[in-house]
């Protein structure tokens, strides 16, 4: 397996920010570490090894970035500065990483554009990767969210600003436009959004999200799991393989 790794400064962030590539063609992912977590972590608690047989064979490319979480959602400072720190990421992320993205992956298949971007994360990186998912259908064409929570009370409490509204996709979709533009690229899309319903998980939001998508007829795989699935990686490793075969099935 090919990996890569970058170090490049980041305007949004104002300082350098890493990341790790694998794979040498196909598809980009981009990965988002659980809560607080690293670059590295997609290799270190060895998710490579239930994407090993997509990127070996050229299907996919994964990027693998950084959190900020320590200075978001695990920080002690005022929630009106939190979320606007959030924010900045999400540009990191949506100016920056997804071009380069793009950039990589044209050039490792031949000069063809992707058309989007997967995004994939577990416990608060699915958190993660869902928001940008229905924020940012027209740059994220595919999504895995794993154990997430879809209310941004986990991190900012009772506090609401029209930044922590736009982070809060229980929120923001009951109020979506069933006529927005969006609804044409979610429809040719496929997404997946799964919780357990054994220790450490927290499925409410994900079945309030289930009511509203379905409500608002936006196509999102939502499905909740047993009792004996725990908040953990064995659950999340068996997850992907049983989710990624649909995920990427004639792309």
């Amino acid at each position: 397996m090919e990996v890569q790794y970058f170090k490049d400064y980041s305007p949004a962030l104002g300082r350098d920010m890493e990341c790790k590539v694998y794979g040498h063609a196909g598809r980009p992912v981009l990965f988002i570490p659980c809560q607080d977590g690293r670059f590295f972590d997609f290799e270190n608690f060895k998710m490579t090894d239930y994407w090993a047989d997509y990127i070996e064979s050229g299907q996919v490319m994964v990027f693998s970035i950084d959190t900020i979480d320590t200075e978001t959602y695990s920080s002690n400072a005022h929630p009106y500065d939190r979320i606007r720190r959030h924010e900045d990421w999400i540009r990191y992320i949506t100016d920056e990483m997804v071009p380069f993205m793009m950039d990589r992956t044209a050039e490792r298949n031949g000069g063809n554009r992707p058309s989007g971007v997967l995004v994939f994360g577990c416990s608060l990186g699915a958190t993660h990767a869902a928001n940008l998912y229905l924020r940012r259908p027209d740059l994220f064409d595919g999504l895995l969210a794993l154990s997430g929570i879809y209310s941004t009370q986990y991190g900012f409490g009772d506090y609401m600003d029209e930044l922590v509204y736009a982070n809060s996709p229980v929120d923001y979709l009951s109020n979506f436009p069933t006529d927005h533009p969006y609804m044409d690229l979610y429809r040719n899309q496929r997404a997946v959004i799964c919780c357990g319903q054994g220790a450490w998980e927290q499925p409410d939001t994900t079945r309030r999200l289930k009511q509203i998508l379905e409500e608002k007829g936006i196509p999102v795989w939502v499905d909740i799991w047993g009792w004996d699935v725990n908040h953990d990686w064995p659950w999340w490793y068996k997850q992907v393989q049983y989710f990624l075969p649909w995920l990427l099935w004639n792309r």
